[in-house]
């Protein structure tokens, strides 16, 4: 693997998740997506309280996406090979933490409604 192109990466994640949990995980992150963006047109402004509580379950998420990885490519934390692993690790907890933010936000929003919690 000399160039690392978009095809490349998308074959590999095709490989390790499968292509029907990796297409429905494209397809969650989409609807989210759009539903954050649709909240955030909706109330026209962020609500911090509703902020704040999606903040306390980034270290959630976090774990979560980690557990979920070394889960699907049957991997332990012993496996650990060098500092590339610990980056790429650190990498996957955070896109985990904002993930989950994003979607309890989202959430909140959706099930209690625009100015329940302010």
């Amino acid at each position: 693997m000399k160039d690392l192109t978009f095809e490349t990466l998308l074959a590999v994640f095709q490989e390790i998740f499968g292509r029907w949990l990796f297409c429905s995980m494209v397809g969650a992150a989409i609807i989210v997506t759009v539903a954050y963006l649709y909240v955030l047109v909706r109330d026209r402004k962020v609500s911090w309280t509703k902020f704040l509580l999606a903040q306390l379950s980034m270290p959630f998420g976090a774990v979560a996406a980690v557990w979920f990885v070394l889960f699907m490519t049957h991997s332990h934390l012993a496996d650990m090979g060098g500092p590339i692993d610990i980056i790429l690790l650190l990498g996957i907890a955070g896109v985990g933490a904002i993930g989950a933010a994003v979607l309890i936000y989202t959430l909140q929003s959706l099930i209690k409604g625009a100015h329940e919690i302010d």
